[in-house]
């Protein structure tokens, strides 16, 4: 974020390990040393690694720049349907980062989705390399660039169609669902496809974050 986004980072607190590191990254940013106790106060977790930044808002993009950036790119979003586990969403943001995905969008019922400390902490900086959207109305989202050219291709294991086979066209948009339930009726619905990852069946499936793995390798290269 120092680097991404240092003209939002307005203050940083830091433990004693980590000032001297911390500090060459700093400039002009107010910054205070504090005990471990004071930090994880600041942060609300014990998973701080010594640094806790307050910064404004995070910014997300509107349905239309949102739009415009995957039809101008002919480029790849994962879009997620009700995916709540932090950890996962974390991952999967990294994942996006790691194989340079465009955009995420997540989608989650009303209040306004965002993306927890938990999840950025997870995506090891990732958060600041993805264009992010958020939607109360993930169909609504996915109709109106599906109108704009979008593929929106859906993840479901129970799928006959084998997703290491599948032609992912472009621009398109990769929807994983609810860790247990999976997509949405009304989510499927509006997809163009939908694709499944193929194992040996000796368990049932994988877990969403490892599986958007799987298939956002998949389709970069397709």
């Amino acid at each position: 974020m120092l680097e991404t986004r240092r003209g939002d980072v307005e203050s940083a607190a830091y433990s004693r390990d980590a000032k001297r590191e911390l500090e060459a990254h700093l400039g002009k940013i107010s910054a205070r040393e504090e005990k471990p106790d004071a930090l994880a106060r600041l942060a609300k977790t014990q998973n701080h690694e010594g640094v806790v930044l307050a910064t404004k808002a995070r910014r997300y993009l509107a349905q239309g720049d949102l739009a415009e950036l995957l039809v101008r790119a002919k480029g790849t979003a994962i879009a997620l349907d009700r995916v709540r586990n932090a950890y996962n969403i974390g991952a999967i943001v990294r994942t996006a980062a790691f194989f340079g995905v465009d955009a995420m969008i997540l989608g989650a019922p009303a209040p306004h989705p965002g993306l927890a400390p938990d999840a950025v902490r997870v995506a090891e900086g990732g958060a600041e390399h993805v264009a992010l959207a958020r939607t109360t109305d993930l169909v609504d989202t996915l109709s109106r660039l599906k109108k704009r050219g979008v593929a929106i291709v859906g993840a479901d294991g129970e799928s006959d169609t084998d997703a290491a086979t599948f032609r992912f066209g472009r621009p398109c948009v990769l929807v994983v669902g609810h860790e247990r339930e999976g997509l949405g009726e009304r989510v499927r619905g509006v997809c163009d496809a939908i694709v499944a990852i193929r194992g040996s069946g000796n368990v049932e499936s994988l877990n969403v974050a490892v599986a958007t793995s799987v298939l956002v390798s998949t389709m970069i290269r397709a």
